[in-house]
């Protein structure tokens, strides 16, 4: 939904802005392939879903999270720029960068926290070598 078509609820009544419209479209098929990978990633390496009532019960630390502990949030982020680029929309750029900063201080307070408790050392070496967002 953050990605999705709750972003489009800011711009539903302006039009596409069509000087952006391929390079738009292939970030948008961009963001939305990652998206899946990661979806896909977490059924069957982790053995879960996105669901918080059915979370994977593995460290996924296969696919695109070997490059990035977080690579579904950059899928999203990825996702916000396709709309932000398709309705070249200051609003969706904005809407983009409060969603980046949640996400960050989610994983930091929140996730990485309980993903220490759950997987114990598996999860300090995975973290050790992977970084949280991407490589500097």
């Amino acid at each position: 939904m953050v990605g999705g078509l709750g972003p489009l609820l800011l711009v539903w009544h302006r039009p596409v802005f069509r000087g952006w419209l391929p390079l738009s479209v292939m970030v948008l098929a961009v963001g939305t392939l990652l998206l899946l990978w990661c979806v896909r990633d977490f059924y069957r390496s982790g053995r879960g879903t996105l669901a918080p009532w059915d979370p994977p019960v593995r460290l996924v630390t296969v696919g695109l999270y070997r490059f990035s502990r977080n690579p579904m949030y950059l899928a999203v982020l990825t996702i916000l720029a396709g709309w932000a680029l398709l309705y070249a929309s200051v609003s969706l750029v904005v809407y983009g960068i409060i969603v980046a900063v949640g996400f960050h201080l989610r994983v930091v307070v929140y996730e990485e926290r309980r993903l220490k408790q759950q997987f114990g050392s598996e999860w300090e070496e995975y973290a050790s070598r992977v970084p949280r967002w991407i490589h500097k």
